[in-house]
């Protein structure tokens, strides 16, 4: 499906499907255009996409998915696996078998083995199913689904391959003292290392840091991609409008950067009230006052990391510690930290030491396509 008109009607469905659920956050329809355009997501220089939509007998459009290639992965795993992602779907089992069939043999015909996913596109983008804690929002870049969506996969042969968790942490609930003297005994038993805001005025080159640092220090976690200078540019331009340098932090020792921690006014507040993801003719001004109001009161923590070679000295600690208390401080009153794999035991148990709470619960499952 390469049209035009098909693009327009792949993009359109979930405003569609999600209109009468509350907690759902419609995305800026300019955002996930540009993610599904070759020509504007440098995504494209590595990977591929084949959309599909699925119809009724009437001709209405009752579910979506995108079968995907990702080069970068298949580079570092070499493993022949592909992945589907944008699946919405309504309440029909038959509809997601048809969907998850077409996806399959798309990638099939590509030579992959294995279909993982959602990612749209990758792992570096909104990744995940959730599968606990539908009655909530969901933060900035979080995706949300309707609760049948794990039970198709399951029935289709999938099998989770990770859980991951997303962290909420409280002004009101959090163990401020504790938070406090913590950070404060970091500090005295690594002398050598320092904690700076971000520079503004060098942004591209604090940009480059981040993404250096983030390859590094994720590079053995479980499905980790590398972005390619041209994503993380795209990103970093992306980020560049909403970021505020004191809510992104940098661990330096000797003057070289070894960490970094990123936190994000949640967005999704505006975004919520913007009608149908369209920024105009009225959305764009309503984003602005909305962003600039102090309306926003919740963050998202989308980044960190520390370099493999400083890793199990609680830098990551510090981090948190730091751009928590500096988010306070501007009046946030809480941050998501998502996600959190299941099998990173430090983070998990560094953070509910600090009293966040596992506020949801996101999965990534897997088959078998041959």
């Amino acid at each position: 499906m390469t049209s035009r008109k098909g693009r327009k009607a792949f993009i359109q469905f979930p405003y569609d499907l999600y209109r009468e659920c509350d907690v759902w956050v419609p995305p800026l329809r300019m955002d996930v255009s540009k993610l599904l355009n070759p020509r504007k997501n440098a995504f494209f220089d590595h990977g591929d996409m084949g959309l599909f939509l699925a119809y009724d007998s009437d001709g209405t459009i009752v579910g979506r998915i995108a079968a995907i290639t990702n080069g970068m992965h298949l580079e570092k795993y070499n493993d022949a696996t592909g992945f589907f992602g944008f699946f919405d779907v309504i309440d029909d089992y038959g509809v997601a078998h048809s969907l998850l069939d077409a996806a399959a043999g798309w990638l099939r015909g590509k030579g992959i083995a294995a279909m993982r996913g959602p990612t749209n596109p990758s792992m570096n983008d909104v990744a995940g199913l959730l599968v606990d804690g539908f009655d909530r929002q969901p933060a900035l870049l979080m995706p949300y689904n309707h609760p049948w969506y794990e039970g198709f996969l399951l029935r289709y042969g999938f099998e989770r391959a990770m859980t991951m968790w997303a962290y909420y942490v409280h002004a009101k609930t959090i163990n401020r003292p504790k938070l406090e003297r913590g950070t404060a005994l970091l500090r005295r038993r690594y002398p050598d290392i320092s904690i700076r805001t971000l520079d503004r005025s060098r942004f591209d080159e604090e940009a480059r840091l981040i993404m250096d640092i983030y390859n590094d220090a994720w590079s053995e976690n479980w499905g980790h991609v590398p972005m390619t200078e041209a994503e993380f540019k795209q990103l970093a331009s992306e980020m560049k409008q909403i970021i505020d340098e004191r809510l992104v932090v940098f661990a330096e020792k000797d003057g070289e950067a070894i960490g970094f921690a990123v936190l994000l006014p949640d967005l999704n507040y505006a975004f919520k009230t913007i009608a149908g993801g369209r920024l105009f003719p009225t959305g764009l001004l309503k984003l602005i006052l909305l962003a600039s109001s102090g309306v926003i009161r919740e963050t998202r923590m989308p980044l960190m990391g520390v370099r493999k070679a400083f890793q199990g000295r609680a830098i990551d600690t510090m981090l948190v510690n730091e751009v928590v208390i500096n988010g306070i401080g501007m009046g946030y009153m809480a941050a998501e930290m998502s996600w959190v794999l299941d099998n990173n035991q430090v983070l998990k148990n560094s953070l509910e030491s600090l009293g966040g709470i596992r506020d949801k619960e996101y999965a990534m499952f897997e088959a078998s396509i041959v």
